[in-house]
């Protein structure tokens, strides 16, 4: 099963019709559009709760837990968003689907540590709340090392990425981290900050460019520094991307997917042509 997303996303695997996904949506229109869309993609059968008790019974009397919410801001019976507080206290990742959305807004659910969110304002919402799903549901394939010298900045970098489902590993220097990518084969992407005391960034992204190249590894480096040469001197040293602290969220997520998307289509197998005799 192959799938592109609206952003450019590849997906190609196995069904993940094993994974249980409730959907807390009131509205009969989104809720057949949504449940059809991942039926017919993943092979997803959606769990609908139209109201606040028929999210909390699906929620605690399943036989296992629910991989992942998808979560209207209100519901009939929580109409103060007390679902979505619901789904962040019973640790059930949880990805926001609503047709009201302001900047305020935005504040607080980022806030409440969220996989991502969705707003129905276009012919694509749906495709975008699949590829989220799709994302969330098999960013555990990739694992990402961390590299920077302050324990603060691999804490919140850490937390941020398993959030999204991937899996982490951090080194606190440039020579942990080639030891780590020795150690570690399957890692697909180096997020690295500039300064370090040992070997910088610069150096680091050259020594793993001798050794792997783009489509066997992807590189993203981080710096807080307003110097604008920084980016050009880590592209030039063989990065894929830079970018700068404070990070906004959603750029975050959206580069370190770029990134992986494009490695996915490198590793994927070319398909062969019939050459006609």
């Amino acid at each position: 099963m192959s799938f592109f997303g609206v952003s450019g996303m590849y997906y190609s695997g196995e069904s993940l019709q094993q994974h249980r996904i409730v959907l807390a949506e009131d509205s009969n229109l989104f809720a057949s559009m949504v449940s059809k869309r991942l039926k017919e993609l993943f092979d997803i059968d959606v769990i609908v709760c139209k109201d606040f008790d028929d999210l909390t019974f699906a929620i605690e009397n399943a036989s296992f837990p629910a991989a992942l919410a998808i979560s209207n801001i209100n519901l009939p019976g929580a109409e103060n968003g007390e679902a979505l507080n619901y789904l962040i206290d019973m640790s059930v990742p949880t990805i926001v689907f609503t047709g009201t959305f302001q900047e305020s807004m935005r504040e607080a659910i980022i806030a409440k540590d969220i996989v991502d969110y969705v707003i129905k304002d276009s012919v694509f919402a749906v495709d975008m709340l699949a590829e989220s799903v799709c994302r969330f549901l098999t960013n555990h394939r990739h694992h990402v090392l961390i590299v920077d010298d302050s324990p603060t900045a691999r804490a919140i970098l850490t937390t941020q990425l398993k959030r999204y489902n991937f899996r982490t590993s951090t080194a606190d220097c440039g020579a942990a981290a080639l030891d780590v990518l020795r150690k570690n084969p399957d890692i697909g992407l180096v997020i690295t900050d500039y300064n370090m005391p040992d070997i910088d960034g610069f150096e680091l992204t050259r020594r793993i460019r001798a050794a792997q190249g783009a489509h066997q590894i992807r590189i993203i480096g981080v710096s807080s520094s307003s110097n604008r040469l920084l980016s050009a001197r880590f592209l030039k040293a063989g990065g894929n991307d830079f970018v700068v602290r404070p990070f906004v969220n959603e750029e975050f997520y959206c580069r370190v997917n770029q990134n992986l998307d494009t490695l996915s289509r490198m590793r994927a197998p070319e398909k062969k042509v019939a050459v006609p005799a």
